[in-house]
């Protein structure tokens, strides 16, 4: 398997501290997003990846956010091997100190 592309919390703060246009996805469960989730991501659960594929686009590279990074780790091998670019957020929420909404 490929190894998948990471980037930590601290990173992801810096590009969206300088304004960087970010593709963020968080897939964790409806009462986790609850508590706060990234400003600007948008929320898919793991589950619902495969229904939502038409939602992604091939040019772009995507940025997946969990708990603990597990999960998001998951979708990203599933979305690479569809030929989509990713990145998984290393730590996850858990280790995220930034801005939620």
């Amino acid at each position: 398997m490929e190894e998948i592309q990471t980037i930590t919390p601290e990173e992801l703060q810096k590009k969206l501290e300088a304004g960087e246009k970010l593709e963020l996805v968080d897939v964790r469960e409806d009462e986790e997003v609850a508590a706060g989730m990234i400003p600007g991501a948008k929320h898919i659960r793991m589950g619902d990846i495969p229904v939502n594929l038409d939602y992604f686009d091939k040019d772009k590279e995507y940025i997946f956010i969990c708990r603990s990074s597990a999960r998001s780790g998951n979708v990203c091998y599933y979305l690479q091997d569809q030929g989509y670019k990713v990145r998984n957020m290393v730590g996850g929420m858990m280790n995220w100190t930034g801005d939620t909404k």
